[in-house]
């Protein structure tokens, strides 16, 4: 799935950054900072969720939008990462142009 977003994204002319696991897009983000954040709510070592909290809980809070990814539908579970700052939740799977268009929404 990374890859095939990856490409997507890269194909409509963004940069992109990849990291293995939520752990790892933590220490990328404390490197380089981005202008989105697109990550799957099950990865390894940190899932996606946690990943939202600890950008939203650090001072001063990391306030780059999120986009999460998800074969999961549950409302609550929605509910819960809206709640805490997400800016998207799209459930796989879908097509890159919807991918798309969900980025062009929330990058303005």
């Amino acid at each position: 799935m990374r890859a095939i977003v990856g490409k997507t994204l890269r194909q409509a002319a963004h940069d992109v950054v990849e990291a293995t696991d939520g752990q790892n897009a933590i220490d990328q983000l404390a490197a380089s900072p981005v202008d989105l954040v697109l990550c799957d709510v099950n990865m390894p070592r940190v899932d996606g969720l946690s990943l939202l909290r600890y950008l939203r809980t650090q001072s001063p809070p990391v306030l780059t939008p999120v986009l999460l990814l998800s074969a999961e539908a549950d409302p609550r579970r929605i509910q819960f990462a809206k709640d805490n700052g997400a800016s998207g939740w799209m459930i796989k799977p879908f097509k890159p142009e919807q991918l798309l268009a969900t980025l062009r929404q929330i990058l303005g």
